[in-house]
């Protein structure tokens, strides 16, 4: 698994289809996408709106890396960094930002690469 991470419109796509080799159609985005395409995709986008998802439809999103790993331990995942900002004023959206982050938190200890980016430039954060 490889994980790239960074805040909202930092170039984490590009720099993922790049240096990874990717196409359009070997990514899903998590915004839309279903647990079975997820489970097989090479690479998914916005993960941190399939955990909003997953909540929003009452899920639990505590296993979501785990899953994820044993499931797709191959998968490329770019998500967006959440936590960095205001605190949101709605509870939901807070729940949401810290789910997010603790998926993210759980997935860099499975992943075997870390990519953050910023500004379109990437840094391996581990390897």
């Amino acid at each position: 698994m490889i994980l790239i991470t960074g805040g909202a419109f930092q170039g984490k796509k590009a720099y993922a289809m790049e240096h990874f080799h990717l196409r359009e159609q070997d990514m899903v985005n998590g915004a839309d996408c279903g647990e079975t395409d997820l489970l097989q995709a090479k690479a998914v986008t916005d993960f941190q709106e399939y955990v909003r998802r997953v909540l929003k439809e009452g899920g639990d999103a505590s296993t979501l890396a785990e899953t994820l790993y044993t499931e797709n331990p191959d998968i490329l995942v770019i998500t967006n960094e959440l936590g960095s900002g205001v605190i949101p004023a709605d509870p939901f959206d807070r729940q949401w930002r810290e789910a997010s982050g603790r998926a993210a938190c759980d997935l860099a200890k499975y992943a075997a690469e870390v990519h953050r980016v910023v500004c379109g430039i990437g840094t391996v954060i581990k390897e």
